[in-house]
């Protein structure tokens, strides 16, 4: 059996890390992606009057809000989106939460937020899940905005209650058993997002009871999306269909991504839906797998 590659230092001259075994020798097709999903600070900041426009700060807790956010921003609790065992809100529950910080139907949403831009990617899966059409991630995120000298308030946005309708789409995430039926399916390709020592098994992670990997699996970090560590601006789009390439997802018809939770899982969902490839989420991810039996196996 062909072992998967380890990604995240492949390409190294496109990248700019540590070599190892590439995956295809032919050059890279051109990638096509869509470019209203991301929105620069320039942008965003000649939009921030506009009424239909929706500022979102998501966040663990309110702390890195309080401190300091995008003027007119409005805070979004992850625990109000995300339950970390691959359970989604109901519709209901979505349109109370998505309508309490001003998102309406025709609104358009603009997200950044805290761990170096996963809870803003969390935020616009669930939006996409819940069937919305304008949602987009601020490129940068708050680190980009307060680097180009734009202003930040301390004062808690006030603002109207949206009007959503919810229309949930089921299609766009996997569990368990749907991965383990297709992951030596042809069509589809299995990309992990975590660190390299944790899809490697050198470390497991917090929560992960079995090292390693789901079989056949490809392994693209979530951090490698950003042009570095303190600069969380997205790669051009060829560097980042260039990561998918390495990983046959160029020759796959569906995407599936995880991570070690969800949160890490859904920046991978984003890059894929910028490249405009089709993409499912394993919500529960890999912390759910590692703790399931042998009719679940883990590769090192």
């Amino acid at each position: 059996m062909r072992k998967p590659l380890l990604l995240a230092s492949a390409a190294a001259l496109v990248l700019g890390t540590a070599a190892c075994p590439i995956a295809r020798q032919d050059s890279y097709p051109l990638p096509q992606w869509n470019s209203s999903l991301l929105i620069s600070p320039e942008r965003l900041s000649g939009r921030l009057d506009d009424p239909r426009t929706v500022v979102v700060h998501v966040g663990r807790d309110r702390a890195s809000y309080d401190a300091g956010h995008i003027p007119g921003a409005r805070f979004l609790a992850l625990s109000s989106i995300s339950a970390g065992d691959g359970a989604l809100p109901d519709a209901a529950a979505l349109e109370t939460v998505l309508e309490g910080v001003g998102i309406s139907d025709n609104s358009r949403v603009v997200l950044y937020g805290d761990m170096q831009g996963m809870l803003a990617a969390r935020a616009f899966f669930i939006l996409d899940y819940a069937g919305h059409q304008e949602h987009a991630l601020l490129d940068g995120g708050l680190e980009r905005w307060r680097a180009d000298n734009r202003p930040v308030s301390t004062e808690a946005a006030t603002g109207s209650t949206g009007t959503l309708t919810v229309r949930p789409r089921p299609q766009l995430v996997v569990d368990a058993a749907w991965v383990n039926q297709h992951r030596a399916d042809s069509t589809v390709v299995l990309i992990d997002a975590r660190p390299p020592e944790e899809f490697s098994g050198a470390t497991p992670g917090e929560g992960v009871t079995r090292a390693g990997h789901i079989p056949g699996a490809y392994n693209i970090p979530s951090r490698t999306a950003f042009v570095s560590e303190t600069d969380l601006r997205l790669r051009s789009p060829e560097v980042l269909a260039s990561r998918f390439t390495l990983a046959d997802a160029a020759q796959r018809d569906t995407v599936v991504v995880y991570g070690r939770t969800a949160e890490q899982a859904s920046m991978l969902y984003f890059v894929a839906r910028y490249l405009e490839r089709t993409v499912r989420l394993y919500d529960a991810s890999f912390t759910d797998w590692s703790r399931r039996g042998e009719d679940f196996p883990v590769e090192r």
